[in-house]
């Protein structure tokens, strides 16, 4: 029931809206991992942007793309957790976890079983259009998990069409530039380093973004 669900709340409401909408320029998307275990790993300003990730996929393979969320936002109402779980198909974590390893067990176990995560790396939406500081959490992950690429991907507008802390959705056009996998970095602060210089790069292909 979840997954036949989740495909409902995307065949009806998800993808009319992306699509028809909302206009997307869409660049890269032959860079999007086809099969699992993969990474994506976006920036983020806005509810959106998990739907217009998700949407990028076609129906059949919705049930294997899974974006990671915070527990104690997604579960802190019945309505919102029925939404998260059975529509959206998050992955909660424990932010407030002590041990770390805890934080990504379930992470971990979606892509032991070929499941695309979506990861945004800042944490958290921030203000529309910027970026936030990117953490370390996703270098974390990543340790052990040679089998899981990472492909980044940039998007813009989309804060604008549904800013943090507003429900009025105002149609806009919005990038979505998808980038090669990342190469495997040494430590924590060169992965931050290269994710945000990727972030900058793919930037530079969006056609709404003011130079």
């Amino acid at each position: 029931m979840p997954k036949l669900t989740k495909l409902v709340f995307f065949a009806l409401i998800v993808k009319p809206l992306v699509f028809v909408v909302l206009g997307l320029n869409i660049r890269g998307r032959n860079h999007l991992p086809p099969r699992g275990p993969a990474i994506i790993a976006a920036n983020h300003n806005s509810h959106l942007d998990v739907l217009v990730l998700m949407s990028l996929y076609p129906l059949r393979q919705l049930p294997g793309v899974r974006p990671i969320a915070a527990a104690d936002y997604f579960f802190k109402n019945r309505w919102l957790k029925w939404l998260a779980r059975h529509c959206i198909d998050i992955i909660p974590i424990e932010r407030q976890a002590p041990d770390l390893n805890r934080i990504f067990d379930t992470a971990n176990t979606a892509l032991d079983v070929g499941n695309i995560l979506i990861i945004f790396p800042e944490g958290s939406r921030g203000e529309p259009e910027k970026i936030g500081r990117i953490k370390k959490g996703l270098f974390h992950l990543l340790q052990g998990r040679s089998d899981a690429p990472v492909t980044p991907v940039f998007m813009h507008g989309l804060g604008r069409a549904l800013p943090r802390g507003t429900a009025l959705f105002v149609p806009f056009n919005c990038d979505v530039i998808i980038g090669e996998a990342l190469q495997t970095a040494t430590d924590a602060n060169a992965f931050v380093a290269q994710l945000e210089h990727c972030f900058a790069r793919l930037a530079e292909y969006c056609i709404t973004r003011s130079h």
